[in-house]
């Protein structure tokens, strides 16, 4: 097929856009990375603002990783991504499942209530006191059961339910399925696009787990990854030691390896769930 001149321009014009647009993406990670490994001496030089550095230090990484709290750190994200991950789909599957049938006793006004807890919240107060009267205190779990089921996701999890075909179910119940033998063999192994995406959106919240840190944990050795790294940063940033310390590592290296710390791990992992994201957003957030 022998494309116009007007094709071959649209076409340049559309590998152009692409291609600035992706590198509108790129060039703050690079930026990022290269500041992480950048020494004061070259920082200077060049005004603060360097994309490749002629001179690599790792200075800043050792600090973090030189702390004896990074390694609980590590787990304790972990842990809590992991379970709290699996904890939030369980729940939010086993009630999305229910309020996507219409037939449903009560299915309105359970509705109205996911809804309005969406659009309301008891406050920080409350919360912390119902928290802290179940004995969730410098627990790992007060980071996981207090937002184990958001409205957000529950209500793309239900939608995405509800555009499933309905003869699926009405032929398993022909023969002979019930409910829950319907959901566990039949609707979950159709649901790994929204299962996929619903799973990113937790697991970032948790791996990034911050406020509920500071609000319920007391213990050094349980705190999140988040939370030790701005210790470690706060701390190095104090004027008795930063005056020290900039003399060989500035400020900025010490910011943007901590951005490297925690966001690596996510960057690594959604490559292999971007196959699910797209589909699976669109299906629960499009009533077919």
């Amino acid at each position: 097929m022998v494309m116009s001149t007007k094709e071959k321009v649209f076409l340049w014009f559309n590998y152009l856009l692409l291609s600035l647009f992706a590198l509108s993406i790129v060039f703050p990670l690079l930026y990022v990375v290269s500041v992480s490994v950048t020494p004061y001496s070259e920082l200077v030089k060049h005004g603060g603002f360097v994309v490749i550095p002629s001179e690599v230090t790792f200075d800043a990484y050792r600090i973090f990783l030189s702390d004896s709290l990074i390694p609980s750190a590590y787990k304790v994200t972990v842990f809590i991504t992991v379970v709290g991950t699996a904890v939030n789909l369980v729940l939010t599957s086993f009630m999305a499942y229910p309020l996507s049938k219409k037939f449903l006793p009560g299915r309105n006004m359970l509705l109205f209530l996911v809804v309005f807890t969406f659009l309301f919240n008891g406050g920080i107060i409350p919360t912390y006191l119902i928290v802290k009267s179940t004995g969730l205190i410098n627990s790992l779990w007060s980071m996981i059961i207090p937002l184990a089921v958001t409205s957000y996701n529950l209500l793309i999890m239900k939608t995405f339910f509800e555009n499933l075909p309905e003869s699926l179910y009405e032929a398993a119940r022909i023969d002979g399925a019930g409910e829950l033998r319907i959901f566990v063999q039949l609707v979950l192994p159709l649901s790994m696009p929204i299962m996929a995406t619903i799973g990113l959106f937790y697991a970032v919240n948790h791996w990034n787990e911050f406020f509920q840190a500071i609000m319920y944990i007391n213990d050094n050795s349980k705190k999140p990854l988040q939370v030790v790294l701005r210790g470690i940063l706060s701390s190095a940033m104090n004027p008795d030691q930063q005056a020290a310390l900039e003399q060989t590592l500035p400020s900025e290296s010490l910011q943007m390896a901590a951005v490297i710390l925690t966001a690596l791990p996510i960057l690594v992992v959604y490559p292999f769930v971007q196959k699910y994201f797209t589909q699976g957003a669109l299906l629960g957030s499009v009533k077919g």
